[in-house]
């Protein structure tokens, strides 16, 4: 079998969905200059409740008439593909994958970490789809799973109001939908001051007299803190039983990372922003963290994900992908032992964009999702046609 063609295909719908979609955002590293604190992102809004909604999905076509499919994914990361990764395929024999990994990582010497390597990623997600078709076979049993019959998810509510009552009230509709976990997002760093700090605490506070005494509750800072603030702020909010606080400070800061790791009376949680088992291997030998979080479609797809998982199980360090694929993350957990993938993130909101063009979205029922949902060849998604009001083949 040979890969005969890779086509990314840009697709057009228009997305129902109760106003407002965006509640709120959370808090960024260049929040510390003001011009930039209040600055919002909108939803391509057509009229009230309905928006437009485009997404890349990747193909990869074979000479055998197996397509391998992964997306969404950025037009920036299409380009790449198109212009970088497409000639490296054209060819070769797409069950070779670790060998295909290896290729695009070398040809992309200076795209070892953000978008190539996430278009890497890409590319590298299609082929394990690919490969779940061409053996009749679920990805996770692939993988040497399933490891369990269900998956554990927590509840993500990016971008959902932070106002107190409001989310006070939230937190009860997501436990109420049966999570027993759920993480929420700061909009505050140290740019707003002791407003903003105060603020932060009321959010923890009415969030855990929200959900009551039995739910896991975990914090997001997005890499827009330092050692200070958030020594400051774990501090004032360990009361209230936070099992972890995500990015505290930037990704490259692993120092800083493993003094919070060692003074915080908090967990520390972090890796969405790292790339490939060598930027988790700094992590996990100076135990920089309490639980790693990698994107399976950032960190190097499928194939590197499962070195990382397995650079980690030999620290005993839990990994907890972040959630940009419901599809792929599921598979991959599936196939982990609990012990060292214990639980998946469910972006409330961005998993209805990132799902919208799919005929059989993955979404967690009572706060669990069923392996036996993942058992259709590769890893199982499917485009809905009925969703497309129009598409167009990227080149450039």
């Amino acid at each position: 079998m040979k890969i005969t063609e890779t086509k990314i295909r840009q697709l057009h719908g228009v997305m129902d969905h109760e106003e407002p979609f965006w509640e709120e955002r959370l808090v960024r590293p260049i929040d510390i200059y003001p011009e930039h604190r209040d600055r919002s992102n909108d939803m391509d809004k057509i009229s009230d409740g309905r928006y437009s909604m485009t997404s890349n999905y990747l193909e990869i076509h074979t000479d055998d008439g197996i397509t391998g499919l992964s997306g969404p994914f950025s037009l920036l990361e299409a380009f790449l593909i198109h212009t970088q990764l497409s000639s490296i395929l054209i060819g070769q024999n797409p069950l070779a994958i670790e060998k295909l990994w290896d290729q695009m990582y070398r040809h992309s010497i200076h795209g070892r970490k953000g978008e190539t390597m996430m278009a890497i990623s890409v590319v590298d997600c299609a082929l394990w789809d690919l490969k779940g078709k061409a053996f009749n076979s679920p990805v996770y049993s692939l993988l040497g799973g399933p490891t369990r019959e269900t998956i554990q998810a927590y509840a993500s509510c990016l971008q959902f109001s932070v106002e107190p009552q409001k989310a006070h009230d939230r937190i009860k509709d997501v436990v109420g939908d049966g999570y027993q976990a759920t993480k929420w997002f700061f909009r505050h760093g140290p740019g707003s001051g002791r407003d903003g700090m105060r603020a932060n605490i009321g959010l923890v506070e009415a969030l855990r007299d929200g959900a009551g005494e039995d739910v896991e509750i975990m914090m997001d800072a997005w890499s827009s803190w330092n050692i200070p603030y958030t020594l400051k702020m774990a501090n004032q909010i360990a009361k209230y039983d936070i099992k972890w606080i995500e990015e505290p400070v930037l990704a490259d800061k692993i120092d800083s990372y493993v003094e919070l790791q060692r003074n915080s009376p908090i967990s520390i949680s972090g890796g969405e922003h790292e790339y490939t088992r060598w930027g988790f291997r700094q992590i996990v030998e100076k135990k920089a963290m309490d639980y790693l979080q990698p994107d399976i479609y950032w960190a190097g797809g499928m194939s590197e994900l499962v070195k990382i998982c397995a650079l980690a199980s030999t620290f005993d360090m839990p990994v907890i992908p972040h959630g940009h694929s419901a599809q792929a993350t599921a598979h991959l957990i599936a196939s982990q032992p609990p012990s060292v993938c214990p639980i998946q993130e469910h972006l409330i909101k961005w998993n209805q964009v990132h799902q919208f063009f799919l005929k059989d979205p993955l979404i967690p029922i009572n706060g669990e999702i069923e392996v036996s949902k993942l058992n259709n060849p590769g890893m199982g998604i499917e485009i809905d046609t009925d969703k497309i009001n129009s598409e167009q083949i990227l080149s450039w």
